[in-house]
């Protein structure tokens, strides 16, 4: 019996276990001795969950790629909706808002350069409004020559093509179309039909190399009927290609090209995913996690990756976002899990360091009075709380600042009566010491940096004082631009960043200022303004803003990229007041109040790691 040696002229080399791996292993074959079997780097194929849009909605369009998403319109039931958000690989920030609000619209091109066209208004109809997209604002462009919706687009904002559809308004729309019409950046003109005439298909590739595939082939008056029929277009004419391995519409994703697209889901509602590369379908492994169908996609990277935003699930418009990926990386995606409960129910308290090297301390146990004050100081490492040194006194809402081996707390408010105190504390780890006075007595400013290169920004009173602390004392610097309290902040002496807050009085702000060193600069709002909020992350240009108050309390998370804000995934429970800390991958929430509560969360960034498979050997 020939051996793999004999027939490869390799040999097979053996491990004790799995060998640290990386992208270089990919379609390498090892012995794995523990497990006595065959191993390799191959590509696999995954879905996994992102960040929920900003509002659900369905009927919407898409465009761009898994990095720079854009979602056009859509219907939020009710209403129709003329909004449209940017997907930054992370989560969602608004864009600049349709002209003409419409759902089941046609999209093309990119996050900066995208193309919505046609769609159905409310008690209009059909509409025929083309319109491009620059990056930040909606112009409108020359109309169709034939209004429709449920129609679908192919290609660049200079360079697509509008396939196919249905007209009319109200119950009795008019039959599906089988026209195309031709975009050069400035006009539509008639194209070649579509051998079968359809509604809500999908679509991938180009206006020379395109792929029209799937949708309703006959009125819903005679019950809609999904059709399996995929056409290819060359520039000049369109080709029967190969049936979908099942028939369906409404994708809930579209992406790739006419040699290498995905389509995800569809209706009747199914989390099926079918991929094609140019020849032949076939049925992935890998399914969406929420069924659905009616949602958005992106061009992502042809045949290896593509989003599904949104759509309508069994019962409701929804908001999910998934990921298709085929790669030899497992993705983990960024999310709050459950850690270990706090000893006690906790508010107001402080916070350094990460979710496996945390420190709480300080706070309230319970709505403020002299005798539900805490000192009480704990450790956590990522499984478990231990006690630390008692504070000085007991103190809640101060500034929190540095690591879990090197905390500090300045400011705040002690009993009788919630007196506001300057004085500032330092931990070592296992004891409290006094620290640097910041000067004017005051709580719930914004604190971040380390024990030896600190910032502090704004505290009660909407004051606009900042300063900064070398380990010793604190120098005042230049005054913020909106005075606030009940903020957060993250960074360095160098790059912080300050995140909304309450300004003036009873009033929440979206407000974020960057630090330089010695003068602030207003940057992008929050999308939702908040107080009383935890932030945490490893930069002024990667930075976390999470829970808080914003009318009632939250539990959404939104991220800085140094450009604007977007979502994050949220928290299982919504609190404001919750010690917070971490970086941008790894970060701890604790307590909060309303009720006061003693739960814990923890937060993972996406991770990506290579993962071997094992092999048949028949």
């Amino acid at each position: 019996m020939a051996t793999y040696e004999e027939i490869y002229g390799k040999r097979v080399k053996d491990f004790d276990s799995d060998p640290t791996l990386d992208s270089s292993y990919e379609g390498q074959v090892w012995y794995d001795k523990s497990s006595g079997t065959l191993r390799s780097v191959v590509a696999f194929e995954s879905v996994t969950s992102q960040t929920s849009m900003t509002d659900a909605r369905s009927g919407a369009a898409g465009a761009g790629s898994t990095t720079a998403g854009l979602v056009i319109g859509g219907n939020q039931s009710p209403p129709i909706t003329n909004k449209c958000e940017e997907f930054n690989g992370s989560g969602f920030t608004n864009g600049g808002s349709l002209n003409t609000a419409r759902q089941e619209l046609g999209g093309a091109g990119t996050q900066t350069a995208g193309l919505g066209f046609g769609g159905y208004k409310t008690s209009v109809g059909a509409a025929n409004e083309s319109e491009e997209y620059d990056g930040s604002s909606w112009t409108e462009g020359n109309n169709l020559g034939t209004a429709r919706y449920r129609v679908t687009g192919i290609g660049t904002q200079t360079a697509a093509l509008a396939c196919a559809g249905r007209g009319g308004s109200g119950p009795s729309p008019t039959p599906m179309k089988s026209d195309v019409e031709d975009y050069n950046g400035t006009s539509w003109t008639a194209g070649t039909a579509l051998n079968t005439a359809r509604q809500m298909a999908g679509a991938a590739g180009t206006n020379t190399a395109g792929l029209v595939c799937g949708g309703g082939d006959t009125p819903p008056s005679a019950g809609t009927t999904n059709t399996a029929n995929s056409e290819e277009w060359n520039g000049t004419s369109w080709t029967e290609g190969n049936n979908m391995p099942t028939a369906k519409r409404a994708f809930a994703g579209q992406n790739g090209l006419q040699t290498a697209a995905i389509m995800m889901g569809g209706s009747p509602n199914a989390t099926i995913i079918q991929t094609y590369d140019g020849t032949s379908w076939a049925t992935s492994p890998a399914t969406l996690v929420t069924a659905r169908h009616n949602g958005a996609g992106t061009t992502g990277q042809p045949g290896t990756t593509g989003m599904a935003f949104g759509g309508y699930d069994p019962s409701n418009v929804t908001g999910a976002t998934e990921e298709y990926n085929k790669s030899i990386n497992t993705i983990t995606a960024a999310a709050w899990a459950s850690g270990t409960n706090y000893p006690g129910n906790i508010m107001y308290a402080g916070s350094a360091g990460n979710k496996t090297a945390a420190v709480v301390f300080g706070g309230a146990t319970a709505p403020p009075s002299s005798s539900n004050r805490t000192a009480a100081t704990n450790n956590y490492d990522g499984t478990s709380w231990t006690g630390g040194g008692a504070m000085p006194g007991v103190t809640m809402l101060m500034a929190n600042l540095g690591t879990q081996t090197a905390a500090g707390s300045f400011g705040g408010t002690i009993p009788p009566g919630d007196t506001n105190i300057s004085s500032g504390y330092e931990y070592d780890g296992s004891s409290w010491t006094s620290g640097g006075s910041i000067g004017s007595a005051g709580y719930s400013a914004a604190g971040f940096g380390t024990l030896t290169a600190g910032v502090i920004a704004g505290g009660s009173g909407d004051t606009d004082y900042a300063a900064t602390y070398d380990g010793t004392s604190w120098t005042a610097k230049n005054n913020l631009s909106t005075g606030r309290y009940y903020s957060a902040g993250t960074g360095t002496t160098t790059a912080g960043i300050v995140m909304g807050g309450q300004s003036p009085p009873g009033a929440r702000t979206a407000n974020t200022e960057t630090f330089d060193g010695t003068s602030w600069t207003e940057v992008g709002n929050l999308i939702t303004a908040k107080r009383s909020q935890s932030g945490g992350g490893d930069s002024a240009t990667d930075a976390l803003l999470w829970a808080g108050y914003t009318g009632s309390d939250s539990n959404t998370m939104e991220g800085y990229d140094g450009t604007s804000w977007s979502t994050r995934p949220s928290l299982a429970i919504s609190k404001r007041n919750r010690a917070g800390s971490g970086g941008s991958t790894n970060a701890i929430a604790t307590g909060g109040i309303n009720p006061v509560v003693n739960s814990v969360e923890e937060f993972t960034g996406e991770t990506e790691t290579v993962t071997a498979a094992t092999l048949t050997t028949s």
